[in-house]
């Protein structure tokens, strides 16, 4: 499927790593693993922002006999900490496993950082590069980074969750903003993994509310008849002010059986209310491989309550992986039919939306608003 606009609109090569939190304490050589997964939000100058997850790598994270892994400390900034080859599983160039603990434990050999990029009121060029804004690790929870980006406007106030991670716990972040582009870090809002939690943009009987997807190891079998698969579910939860939620009792969006989504799905753009309901584009996953088939599908909720969803679309995707897209950048590809889309935004008779691509570089779609009709 062809788009008016679908275009790579940042890269890896684009961020000048002198800028580099990580250059206050680490002197050894690193590049740019990955410019992806972008929170998208309109600024008050009508210019749009993406918020760039930037993965952060070692050059060289194997040296002699150990391997190296990046970490943030409160006391001594960004550290290198070593392991011994022998003791883990180094097969993903993203991380590596430690063997020979109860629990699957796992170390980074980059570190994820926030890049703010404004972009022109049309999503199609770069204006500038925030340098000077550029969101890092603050508080132990984080050690191991801030990660996947989502940004909601609602009334005055931007809120933006993130993916921190740390040895103490992988959980759901809260940052606020007035303008935009200066946020104040607000603290843990979710204590558990959960990847996904995107924000209504806008409240419901004066609540807010929000999309969450926990994830664990452990997954119960559903009964025989079931049109579901047991595994991660996107749900609801409601809060009266946006940081204490109380999950919906019962879950939203399921991987069905017969769908494309049946290894996994999650949220992806914070659901914006259109006159059929409350929109939203989120990604799924099929069996393909360890990482799978990232593709981006569609629901419709209805307006007054949310966790009636009215339509689906769950069969044919509305993005998919675009080789021809990555092709001038393909000798830094790592994975591929991977498209993670994190943000959309109404622009008048189409909808632009910002994915990740390849876990690699930013994305920006324009969708015509046709796509998204309800049959019959």
């Amino acid at each position: 499927m062809s788009f008016p606009v679908d275009k790579l609109i940042f890269c890896p090569h684009d961020i000048d790593l002198s800028f580099s939190p990580l250059r206050q304490t680490i002197k050894d050589e690193t590049y740019v693993l990955g410019a992806f997964n972008p929170g998208l939000a309109q600024l008050p100058n009508g210019n749009l922002l993406i918020m760039i997850r930037v993965a952060e790598a070692l050059n060289q994270p194997i040296i002699g006999e150990q391997i190296h892994a990046i970490r943030w400390d409160e006391q001594a900034g960004y550290q290198l900490d070593a392991y011994p080859l022998h003791s883990v599983n180094a097969a993903d160039p993203r991380k590596f496993q430690l063997l020979g603990n109860p629990y699957k434990v796992m170390a980074l050999t980059s570190l994820s950082w926030l890049l703010p990029v404004e972009l022109t009121a049309d999503g199609t060029s770069v204006v500038q590069i925030h340098y000077d804004k550029i969101i890092a690790p603050q508080r132990t929870h984080q050690e191991y980074g801030v990660e996947d980006a989502r940004i909601t406007k609602i009334d005055d106030t931007y809120y933006m969750t993130t993916c921190s991670v740390s040895a103490e716990r992988h959980s759901t972040t809260l940052y606020t903003s007035t303008d935009g582009l200066n946020y104040r870090l607000e603290g843990i809002i979710l204590d558990h993994q959960n990847k996904d939690m995107v924000f209504f943009e806008g409240k419901i009987d004066g609540r807010f509310y929000a999309l969450t997807r926990p994830l664990g190891d452990l997954y119960f079998a559903t009964k025989p008849a079931s049109p579901y698969y047991a595994g991660p579910t996107i749900n609801l939860a409601q809060s009266p002010d946006g940081l204490h939620w109380k999950p919906v009792d019962t879950p939203l969006i399921r991987a069905r059986k017969g769908s494309a989504s049946t290894m996994k799905l999650g949220g992806g753009t914070q659901p914006i209310l259109t006159d059929q309901g409350w929109l939203m584009l989120y990604h799924g996953v099929q069996l393909q491989g360890v990482v799978g088939i990232y593709r981006t599908f569609w629901a419709l909720l209805d307006a007054q309550n949310p966790g009636q969803v009215l339509h689906i679309e769950d069969v044919h995707p509305i993005l998919e992986a675009s080789p021809e897209l990555v092709e001038p950048i393909k000798y830094q590809l790592y994975l591929s039919d991977v498209v993670f889309t994190t943000g959309i935004l109404d622009s008048g008779d189409h909808y632009i939306v910002a994915s990740g691509e390849c876990d690699l570089a930013c994305r920006i779609t324009h969708l015509p608003k046709s796509l998204f009709q309800v049959p019959g």
